[in-house]
Formats: C-alpha cells, structure tokens, sequence
C-alpha cells in the first residue's frame, strides 16, 4: 500500500474522531506541535529507523509529548506505535492538515513578489481571492519574496498557478520574437 493512501486513512480516522469528540482544534494544535518536531533532522530519523524498537520510541514520545498532547492525540501515536506504522507520522501529520483545510473550507495560496507588500496591499489580495471563485470561502495566504521575477506577481494554489511575473512576460516575448513571422529569410 502507498505512503498516501496509509496517511490518508490514518488521518481520516483521527479526524473523524476529534469531529467527533470535539476535539478538532486541540487535536489540530497537538499536530501542528508533532509537525514541528518532526523538522528536526535527529527526530525525523528516530521515527523512520527499524533499529530502535517500539517501546523505546514510546518511552521517548511519552517524554517529549505526553504532558502536551490531549489524551486522544496520545492514545492514537501510541496506537501507531503498536502497528508499527511510526515511519508514517510525518505524512499523516501532512495529510490531517490537509483533511482539516478541506472540512474548514481553507485554500492555501501561496503569493511570490519581487519585493516585500504591506499588510494593506497583501488584505487586498486576500479579499479577492476569497471573493473569487476559484479559492474556497476562507484563504491561509503565503507570501514570499523573490526578486528573480523582477517585478508583478506569482500565485499558485490547488494545481494552480497564476504567473504575471515580469521575467515570465519577458520570456513570452522572447518566444514570439523567436519565430521571426515579420521578416522573411532572416
């Protein structure tokens, strides 16, 4: 079975049953504080290595986590420790935020600039996309700088991708300006 589809049902049933319990926001708070852990190169390799056994990564969860985490959050890592499926925990956390995006209605938009916008300009922005039809009713927006474009913009969401970027223009031009059409055997 893929790596997706055992995150993906994984996270279904741990969102289904924070829906359930009203537990949604906290269990999503325990996530996000698993997410961040798992950045950490050392803690990363400790979920995926065969070597060290399931009680000795118990031990180590239970001393990182388990005064933090709610009661099912915990419950449900020990769960996975018990299955042996602990390799899996950095992409189940990855798909439960998406899960949790999709029921809350929140697309993730991500606007690349050549330099920095204010918080007026970047509102703006956000009002449109949400009055848009093309986003959900909520947008969790990601802005980042790269002069690289020179100048306008760069929005991609959902497998999509808006380039009004001025390097992107320049190129159009220069594939046009390629074909030659105006000037006969040049």
């Amino acid at each position: 079975m893929s790596v997706t589809r055992i995150a993906s049902r994984y996270a279904k049933s741990l969102i289904d049953l924070a829906v359930e319990q009203d537990k949604l926001e906290r269990v999503l708070e325990d996530v996000k504080t698993f997410q961040k852990a798992a950045d950490d190169r050392d803690f990363y390799l400790l979920l995926k290595s065969p070597i060290i056994n399931a009680s000795k990564k118990q031990s180590i969860f239970n001393a990182l986590f388990e005064d933090r985490f709610d009661e099912m959050t915990s419950a449900f890592i020990k769960i996975i420790l018990n299955k042996g499926r602990e390799a899996y925990l950095p992409e189940i956390a990855d798909e439960f935020i998406n899960q949790y995006k999709e029921i809350k209605h929140i697309s993730t938009v991500k606007l690349t600039t050549a330099a920095p916008l204010g918080a007026e300009t970047i509102s703006r922005i956000k009002q449109k996309l949400v009055a848009s039809t093309a986003t959900e009713e909520h947008v969790e927006l990601i802005t980042k700088v790269d002069p690289d474009i020179v100048g306008g913009f760069v929005i991609e969401f959902d497998d999509k991708l808006y380039d009004e970027s001025v390097t992107h223009k320049m190129e159009l031009l220069r594939k046009e300006f390629s074909k030659n059409l105006f000037v006969k055997d040049f």
